[in-house]
């Protein structure tokens, strides 16, 4: 709840006067307040009335309410309800305890539907006259509930959360409910008079038949019953269960959904002890060893009903009331019957309904990436790393070695962003080797090894990484508390980076940027460019000039990886329908400090002129910088009289001229080749890497292009060479601008159209040249 104010005192009309309606919200202020009720012969308060005025109310008519539930109250909208849900208090006291993530059923139309809370607070904005406005619960419909909902998580063109359109409803609490976990309807405060739908637990193993023992759960107890029958129905495949002889020693037969329903012998019962004497010792059993050593981390599967489910063991232990080695799952899908606590006590920490506690002893391996492995032919195992990475693939190698099916990294569960950067940084380039050797902190040091044991060092040498090592990594970054989402969630390839490179890692930052005298520091640079700009059809080259000249920044020194975002808003939104990759980017008018050549003669350039940067007659890019000779007479010219220069900085030092004119000097150039591009269509990443000298020295890679199976299958990743890139880059911008997208050749589309980020290195810095 977002609500707070500490200026007010709120009331609710709880009996209708001649000036007020029952359940109408009323205020004071707070200071005013505790003057008045000094006086002990308080019969009436003047209060301001929500929605009304200014009135003088009888304090017996009056009920103190804090500003949360006041909020909660205003935003039902028929007054005398409000006066009934104060009174009756369980629905309001509920509302209180209901966070983001609570798994609800709201009322839509009469009907009672299933979803999530993503947003809690005000959908309009408070008015000196009305402080508050009431609180709206955001709730995004789940399952076949999915498309019966009003909106895409907006209320009057404003966002609240994101959901697809009609999946979202803003609702006052009185038509929310907290979604029971109770399988068995139940009489208890039933909105409409209709049930709530229940929580949905995780399915049996394997297909069930009659007599297979069960459980399901009640009101946090398990059930314990034998399967009599399955029957189908347009809901779909429903067990009927006889339960075992209850405390009257009777027994009863009940209809519960397959989905809710989990074997016996995954989730037994440890037989009821004695309770231990004073002289017991109050030892716990020794933890069970798993045959194949799964632990905490460890990537598994487990029968369940309709097929395996998939997840990850984030704890192990005992659990009161169970016998032997429980594990505690956070699985892949919203399969499971909690969020990591058992019985009000919390184990780890995971989203509601992907916590799952079964025996340790059920857990297998996850058979996927064993599937893939299995794949895999004609391959020489992976020749145990040192310390230093393997050198990376050369162009040469590329064709032997990377092109084909089940090559590169292997994706697994949104992980495409942290894919397609390990691909792009580490394939066919050393520019950022460092990050694999360099001393670490011990606590940090198991990232690092990850990376280069079982990421970089296989795709060098083998071609191909598992998706299991790439979960590593992200659980590794999980548990080290950086963010909860990491193994589930796609991030966006510069969160990725800045968290392994700065907070991980600690690299010298990649970029120095200087801006008024001030040395700035980053890792990536987002290019931002004014409105007013001229481009139709970019280079990355002009980009980055714009972007520099416009916020006026200079490079402090050449950096041996240059990460550039490209100018688009999120992942939808392009500033560009094309960009020109620019195959190197001269980055040498972009330094703080020289030596620079003149733009006309080529001789040592001493001055700069910002208002001369879009004269397309000294040349199509690159800042304008001027020999004092040739600044004389570009600025004689009536049309740049008006222009402002300014004096660049020489590295001390360095030899200049007496007087205007010198012998032409060949002042160096500082080059970045490109060697990566990332690229996003539709929420996924893919990357295109340039290999080798040739125009038409490309590969694409997607860790993503194939699926084997369906739930329980895995992703084949995929590299193919894509020359088709080269024939655009010849093209000149006008042939390039009439291309239409759906028309071009190959996957050259996703490069120039779809671009997300731009990797340049400096050929003399890379590890290995």
């Amino acid at each position: 709840m977002d609500a707070k104010d500490h200026k007010h005192v709120y009331f609710i009309v709880i009996e209708t006067d001649t000036f007020c309606s029952a359940g109408q919200i009323c205020y004071i202020e707070e200071s005013e307040y505790m003057d008045i009720i000094k006086s002990e012969s308080l019969k009436y308060l003047p209060v301001c009335v929500v929605g009304s005025g200014q009135e003088c109310l009888m304090v017996s008519f009056l009920e103190q309410v804090t500003v949360l539930v006041a909020e909660l109250l205003i935003a039902v909208g028929e007054i005398s309800e409000r006066v009934r849900y104060f009174k009756e208090r369980e629905a309001l006291d509920e509302a209180l305890s209901l966070t983001k993530d609570s798994e609800v059923t709201v009322e839509v139309e009469g009907t009672w539907l299933r979803g999530v809370i993503r947003y809690i607070g005000r959908i309009t904005e408070p008015m000196t006259s009305n402080p508050i406005t009431g609180t709206y619960f955001g709730i995004e419909l789940l399952g076949q509930d999915r498309g019966k909902g009003q909106n895409d998580g907006s209320y009057m063109n404003k966002n609240y959360f994101t959901c697809q359109q009609d999946c979202g409803v803003f609702a006052p609490f009185s038509r929310v409910r907290l979604l029971m976990s109770n399988p068995m309807l139940t009489s208890a405060d039933q909105p409409s008079g209709q049930p709530v739908p229940t929580q949905s637990l995780q399915s049996s193993p394997g297909p069930l038949s009659s007599g297979d023992r069960v459980i399901f759960f009640l009101d946090d107890n398990s059930v314990h019953g034998m399967v009599m029958d399955l029957e189908e129905n347009e809901a779909g495949t429903i067990v009927v269960i006889s339960t075992d002889i209850d405390e009257r020693g009777g027994t009863d037969s009940v209809h519960v959904p397959l989905e809710n329903v989990i074997k016996e012998e995954l989730f037994l019962l440890e037989p009821e002890r004695k309770p231990l004497g004073p002289a017991d010792p109050c030892l716990m059993p020794p933890k069970e060893i798993h045959p194949s050593g799964l632990n905490v981390n460890s990537l598994v599967e487990v029968a369940l009903g309709k097929g395996p489910s998939f997840g990850t063991i984030r704890w192990t232990g005992f659990l009161p009331g169970r016998e032997g080695t429980m594990a505690g799952l956070e699985l892949e899908e919203e399969v499971g019957v909690s969020d990591g606590t058992f019985k009000g006590k919390r184990y780890f920490n995971c989203p509601t309904k992907r916590g799952l506690f079964v025996k340790l002893q059920t857990c297998q391996p996850d058979s996927r990436f064993q599937a893939a492995n299995n794949m895999i032919s004609d391959r020489e195992a992976v020749h145990s790393p040192g310390d230093l990475p393997s050198a990376p693939i050369t162009s040469e190698q590329v064709e032997k070695m990377l092109i084909g099916r089940m090559k590169g990294i292997q994706g697994h569960i949104n992980s495409c962003y942290m894919d397609s950067t390990l691909f792009s940084l580490f394939c066919c380039s050393s520019v950022l080797d460092s990050l694999l050797f360099k001393s670490t902190k011990p606590r940090d040091a198991p990232v690092q090894t990850t990376l280069l044991q079982d990421i970089v060092n296989p795709l060098r040498s083998m071609g191909f990484v598992e998706g299991r090592h790439v979960m590593k990594l992200r659980q590794q970054l999980q548990s080290l508390g950086y963010c909860h989402t990491f193994t589930t969630d796609e991030k966006d390839p510069e969160e990725f980076l800045t968290l392994v490179m700065h907070d991980i890692l600690c690299l010298d930052p990649l970029l120095k940027l200087s801006a008024g005298g001030k040395v700035q520091e980053s890792y990536c640079y987002q290019i931002f460019l004014e409105q007013n700009h001229s481009l139709v059809l970019p280079t990355v080259q002009q980009l980055l000039e714009h972007s520099f000249l416009s916020a006026g920044l200079k490079l402090a020194e050449v950096p041996s990886c240059l990460i550039l975002q490209m100018p688009r808003f999120g992942k939808n939104f392009k500033m560009f329908q094309k960009i020109i990759p620019s195959l190197e980017v001269d980055i040498t008018d972009l330094l703080s400090e020289g030596p620079q050549q003149c733009v006309l003669c080529g001789q040592l350039a001493y001055e700069e002129c910002v208002d001369c940067f879009t004269e397309t007659v000294f040349s199509r890019t690159g800042l304008k910088l001027f020999c004092r000779t040739c600044s004389t007479q570009v600025h004689s010219h009536p049309k740049r009289m008006s222009h402002s220069t300014s004096r660049l900085s020489l590295p001390e030092g360095y030899p200049t001229s007496s007087g205007f004119r010198c012998q032409p000097t060949t002042a160096p150039r500082e080059r970045l080749q490109l060697f990566a591009v990332l690229s996003i269509e539709t929420s996924h990443y893919v990357s295109f890497i340039k290999h080798g000298p040739k125009n038409t020295d490309w590969i694409f890679f997607d860790s993503m292009a194939d699926r084997q199976g369906e739930k329980d299958g895995f992703n084949i990743p995929q590299v193919e060479a894509c020359p088709e890139v080269g024939l655009y880059l010849s093209m000149s911008p006008a042939e390039l601008a009439n291309q239409i997208p759906r028309d071009m050749k190959g996957v050259a589309k996703r490069l120039f159209c779809d671009a997300y980020m731009y990797l340049y290195q400096s050929s003399s810095m890379s590890l290995y040249h």
